[in-house]
């Protein structure tokens, strides 16, 4: 789940870390920095702060978590800046709930052994997450009492001196936001802190122990230079598996050849100008609109952000069938209620391929997959996966409508079982519900709200 991202917030710290960065550039500068951070034009002004005021000022609010981001990877901050940004960000995106209880339960059970063994690696950890470096009775930034001195020294150098559950209590991990403390286990997990596949196993079975009464589990979802990769997600929802190539909104079937079974790259033979295929990596936030529209704008050398915006609403429109009033009305709606904060929002691809069969169901005969493509896919945070279908009378009756066709309602059914047993969640329209552009624009409001777990608008 995620909470509304609090945009006075996040512009007021934006805010703040501009006052730092002025001083680190000429005014000639001003205009790249803008440009590197994806802030407008260095606006009027008699100093550099107040130019910097002014662009922050021009900045449309759906704009700021990218600026944050961008902030955040190339600025060097200091970290109550840095964890101030951070928390603001991530509490506005997915991100899974644990308890207060479950985490101390969690920290009483767990044996720091494993992760000593390894103590620069666990260091940094301790470093990129949390408050180390200040000493509330020096007032310095770093002193002999700062907190990684006594990591160090109660932790590190002398196993004992400090519990598990102490050096929680010493971070604030108890108290710390949901996403934070989220990360701080994915972190343990890791093969950067932990490079011992047995190590990681063990460390992740322990907190499942704790996570799944509350919900969530550390679950597998890949490897990173041979060792497994571990993320947080809600527990029963979702699949493990992360897409690696996405065929959607093509203008007719495909032809697609394997150019390495072994790795499964893929290209598309003849017409590739009517098929579109994403081929990135989906990490733990699923697929965005700001990640599809990134890739849009790089395999189609675009520069202006507007234009690609339309651009591939366009095109992805383009693939509807005419014939479906249904789904038209759906893609609009999703779109146009979410235009002005299209970056934060899942992305919702139309005329998606589930599964391939380069043989029609002819050639297949019996043995043939059905409903190779669906209507609608979005992949939400936490692995899951959603089908959309608005279904016509094709899908339930024969010779064009006249006449109940039993079987194919059975097949349909089949083949959304199968879907449920792979982990994807399969909602269906019937078509006459979404026909009237007006009386379906509620009803979808109501959905999107729902499956998007937000506040329904007013």
């Amino acid at each position: 789940m995620g909470d509304q991202m609090d945009m006075a917030r996040l512009r007021s710290l934006i805010d703040g870390v501009l006052l730092t960065l002025y001083r680190r550039y000429t005014a000639k500068e001003l205009p790249a920095l803008c440009q590197r951070l994806g802030l407008p034009s260095p606006g009027v002004g008699d100093t550099k702060h107040e130019r910097l005021v002014a662009s922050l000022s021009a900045c449309p609010d759906d704009r700021l978590p990218d600026v944050a981001d961008a902030v955040l990877e190339q600025e060097e901050l200091d970290q109550a800046e840095r964890m101030a940004l951070q928390d603001v960000l991530w509490l506005g995106r997915y991100h899974v709930q644990i308890p207060s209880r479950a985490r101390r339960e969690l920290a009483r059970d767990f044996d720091l052994s494993d992760h000593l063994g390894y103590p620069d690696r666990f260091m940094a950890l301790m470093g990129r997450l949390w408050h180390l470096d200040n000493d509330p009775l020096s007032g310095w930034a770093t002193s002999a009492n700062s907190l990684r001195d006594q990591i160090n020294r109660h932790v590190v150098r002398f196993p004992g001196d400090w519990s598990t559950e102490e050096l929680f209590e010493q971070l604030g991990a108890f108290e710390a936001p949901h996403p934070r403390f989220g990360a701080f286990l994915e972190g343990l997990a890791s093969a950067a802190v932990l490079p011992d596949e047995q190590a990681q196993r063990r460390f992740v079975a322990l907190v499942n122990r704790h996570l799944q009464p509350v919900g969530a589990m550390l679950s597998q979802d890949g490897e990173v230079d041979g060792y497994p990769e571990f993320h947080l997600i809600q527990h029963g929802r979702g699949t493990a598996r992360r897409p690696r190539n996405l065929i959607f909104a093509t203008l007719g079937k495909p032809d697609i050849r394997f150019t390495s079974a072994l790795d499964n790259d893929i290209e598309v033979a003849e017409r590739a100008d009517e098929v579109l295929v994403y081929d990135r990596l989906v990490g733990k936030e699923g697929l965005l609109w700001r990640h599809l529209l990134s890739w849009w704008q790089e395999t189609r050398d675009i520069a202006d952000q507007e234009e690609a915006k339309r651009s591939l609403y366009r095109r992805m429109e383009a693939s509807l069938p005419q014939r479906s009033p249904g789904q038209k009305n759906l893609f609009w709606h999703y779109h146009h209620a979410n235009w002005d904060s299209l970056s934060e929002v899942p992305a919702l691809l139309p005329e998606i391929w589930l599964h391939w069969d380069p043989k029609t169901l002819r050639e297949r005969g019996v043995h043939a997959m059905q409903n190779l493509r669906m209507d609608f896919l979005m992949l939400l945070p936490g692995s899951r996966r959603v089908v959309l279908e608005v279904d016509g009378m094709q899908h339930y009756t024969r010779n064009g409508g006249t006449e109940p066709d039993s079987a194919k309602y059975a097949a349909t059914m089949a083949a959304d079982r199968d879907l449920k047993f792979r982990g994807y969640e399969v909602f269906r329209f019937g078509h006459d519900e979404l026909r009237d552009h007006e009386t379906a624009q509620p009803l979808l409001a109501r959905f999107f709200d729902t499956l998007l777990d937000r506040p329904p608008t007013t």
